[in-house]
C-alpha cells in the first residue's frame, strides 16, 4: 500500500505546499476524519467511508478537492462538470486557499454523515 506521505513528497511546488495545506485543513475539520490512499490519491474518510479526495486537473495541473457525494452539496465554489455524483473544489496553488469556503464545503459534507444521509455502516 502506498504511503500517504509518498503522494505529497512526490509533488512539485507549488502543488506540494498546496496539497499539504489542504490535507491539514481537511483533517482539522473533524476528529473522526482519517487519511488513506485510494486509487493512488489521498482519500479522506469519515468513519471509514470516503468523503473527499485530493487530486489535480489533468490539463491545468492545479489541485482540487473532490467531494464524493458532491451531488448532495450546494455551494458556489463546487463544480460538477460532467460528473454525476462528485463535485470539485478547485484551488489555485499560487494564491491563498479560500479556507472559509472550503471549511463550509467540508461542514456540508460532514453533515451528510452526521445526519445519517450517508450511512457509515
Amino acid at each position: 500500500m502506498e504511503s500517504t506521505d509518498n503522494f505529497y513528497i512526490s509533488r512539485n511546488e507549488p502543488n506540494k505546499s498546496c496539497f499539504l495545506a489542504l490535507r491539514e485543513i481537511i483533517l482539522a475539520a473533524h476528529s473522526e476524519i482519517h487519511e488513506t490512499v485510494k486509487y493512488g490519491m489521498p482519500c479522506f474518510c469519515f468513519k471509514n467511508k470516503a468523503m473527499c479526495y485530493l487530486w489535480k486537473n489533468k490539463k491545468t495541473n492545479e489541485p482540487y478537492v473532490l467531494f464524493v457525494e458532491g451531488k448532495l452539496l450546494e455551494h458556489p465554489k463546487l463544480e460538477q462538470g460532467d460528473r454525476k455524483r462528485m463535485k470539485v473544489f478547485r484551488v489555485n496553488p499560487n494564491a491563498d486557499i479560500d479556507i472559509e469556503s472550503l471549511s463550509v464545503c467540508l461542514e456540508l459534507a460532514l453533515n451528510l454523515f452526521l445526519a445519517g444521509t450517508i450511512q457509515t455502516k
